[in-house]
């Protein structure tokens, strides 16, 4: 049996062999076993730094597995670890199977988590091909997708607990919100849809005038505002009024690290920053709808009236003809939509958002463009849906 000899001895190895450390190897059955003792400390001079090139590069090119005989080791700390981990790395390139049953508890369990640390520094894959964008996008959105469903999952929960009672909201922070939401918004909902009234009225003045049938520019501002436009304008302009001020504010915070804050003194970021905006916006959108109906309405009066010289009666009884309690509900439905999906996307994009001052722009522009877009979108699925069952 061929047996090969190493020996280091620290600075110390003079006085009672204090930091002295040694070890041996022995080929055994097709194996090399290391015999491992003393004591090694690395402060001591217990490290053996290039050892794993000599033992498994000395005739153990046909070894299958390294073992151990420990059960002479006295102290031992990282300097034990380094010198089997050289070995267990020196072995993994070699393909042999690298066996720590013999070794202490403690030191398999270092080097498992040296394992697990251990970082794999691996060449990119070339991913500039269409293919592998087109997939990476896909990927992504599908992602984005599964993130908003569970997000407004959690937000519809919250708002069920909270409509119990159960929630740790403060009213402070709902009536803040129902006052941005609500009063604060009246001048911008008022200029909007009085325009878009007015511009109703002139489009369809100029069209039914050639026809003699001036009195039906009622109808037409009537429905149109009742059933679409009042609902539509409003959900615009919140979404670029208030959800993109939803998804700056809590970008800030995120950016300042007040979210991380939140979260280490236990309070929920759901209940303190984003139900008291989802409930205010909700509940504010189908008053503003109301709101914008009567002032579309009556800047659809005033064209009709300073165009057509139709008298306010006859106009305002004409609407009352046209418009059917059904209308009000199908537009007060929709606004409640809209309210809850501008208040969403913009606290969904606000906690997303990096902690950048540019990334608190990017939040904002994002809330507000994904905002109109939604509330477009949810339109166009409610006039496909009404037309489905003929209403």
């Amino acid at each position: 049996m061929m047996q090969v000899r190493h020996k280091e001895v620290s600075e110390n190895s003079q006085t009672e062999n204090l930091g002295a450390h040694r070890w041996t190897m022995h080929r055994e059955n097709g194996q090399v076993v290391v015999v491992i003792s003393g004591d090694w400390i690395a402060r001591e001079g217990g490290m053996s730094v290039g050892a794993a090139d000599h033992i498994l590069g000395h005739d153990a090119d046909t070894a299958e597995k390294i073992s151990f005989d420990v059960k002479d080791v006295g102290r031992w700390d990282s300097g034990l670890i380094a010198f089997l981990w050289e070995l267990r790395s020196g072995a993994a390139a070699r393909d042999m199977v690298f066996d720590d049953a013999a070794l202490p508890a403690s030191a398999r369990r270092l080097l498992a988590l040296a394992s697990a640390n251990e970082i794999d520094v691996a060449v990119p894959a070339d991913n500039s091909s269409l293919s592998h964008q087109l997939g990476g996008w896909v990927i992504g959105l599908g992602g984005k997708i599964f993130g908003a469903i569970e997000f407004f999952g959690d937000v519809l929960l919250g708002s069920v607990v909270g409509l119990r009672g159960q929630l740790k909201m403060r009213a402070v922070d709902l009536r803040d919100c129902i006052l941005d939401a609500g009063s604060l918004a009246l001048p911008i909902v008022t200029i909007v849809n009085f325009l878009v009234g007015g511009i109703l009225a002139f489009v369809g003045a100029v069209q039914l005038s050639r026809f003699g049938a001036e009195i039906f520019v009622a109808n037409l501002v009537g429905i149109a505002v009742v059933r679409e436009m009042a609902a539509v304008m409003t959900g615009i302009v919140m979404a670029g009024r208030t959800g993109g001020a939803y998804a700056a504010h809590i970008a800030t915070m995120q950016s300042n690290e007040e979210i991380d804050a939140l979260n280490v003194i236990g309070i929920p970021v759901r209940d303190y920053l984003i139900l008291p905006r989802v409930l205010a916006l909700t509940a504010m959108m189908p008053l503003l709808y109301l709101y914008g109906c009567a002032i579309g309405i009556l800047g659809g009066l005033t064209v009709a009236v300073g165009m057509l010289d139709l008298t306010p009666t006859a106009f305002f009884e004409q609407i009352r003809l046209a418009i059917s309690g059904s209308q009000f509900l199908f537009g007060f439905g929709k606004s409640i939509v809209f309210g809850a999906l501008v208040a969403i996307v913009g606290c969904r994009i606000g906690l997303q958002a990096g902690r950048s001052a540019a990334d608190v722009g990017r939040a904002a522009t994002s809330a507000v463009v994904i905002g109109i877009v939604g509330v477009i979108a949810v339109d166009a699925i409610f006039a496909i849906c009404a037309n489905a069952v003929g209403f």
